[in-house]
Parts: structure tokens; sequence; C-alpha cells
């Protein structure tokens, strides 16, 4: 179920430019800020990134440097 956010002391220069953004894209600003609120949630974090990319090079083969080497310069040809 959806929940009320409320957000105090915005500044006025920023709920002036959020609210000429959501107007070009046609929406109300509620419309748009939900909107943003979902995609920045659905983005991760720097920190979360970087969680998931270590925990991905666990599995990773490991590999010399001079194989790592090798991989790249077979890219370049």
């Amino acid at each position: 179920m959806p929940v009320t956010i409320t957000v105090r002391a915005v500044p006025d220069a920023v709920r002036d430019t959020l609210a000429a953004r959501a107007a070009l894209a046609g929406q109300s600003l509620q419309e748009y800020l939900s909107a943003q609120l979902v995609a920045l949630a659905e983005k991760p974090s720097p920190i979360e990134a970087l969680a998931r990319a270590r925990l991905r090079a666990r599995s990773y083969p490991p590999l010399t440097e001079a194989e790592l080497f090798d991989a790249l310069d077979a890219d370049r040809r």
C-alpha cells in the first residue's frame, strides 16, 4: 500500500525547479516526485553497487597478470 511522505523545509527555488520539471513532463509535482523516488530506489547506491561487484568477483576464476594482459591484447586485435 502506498504511503505518504512529507518533506519539510524545501527551499522555494528547489520547489519551483521541481514544479517546472514536472510541468515539462506533463505531470503534477506529486506524480513527478513519486516517479523520481521510484527511480532513485531502483538504482543501487555506490556502496551497494560496490558490495555487489565484490560479491560477484568472488566467483570469478583467478587470473594471473599475464593472462589478464593476454586477454586485453586479444580484444584489441
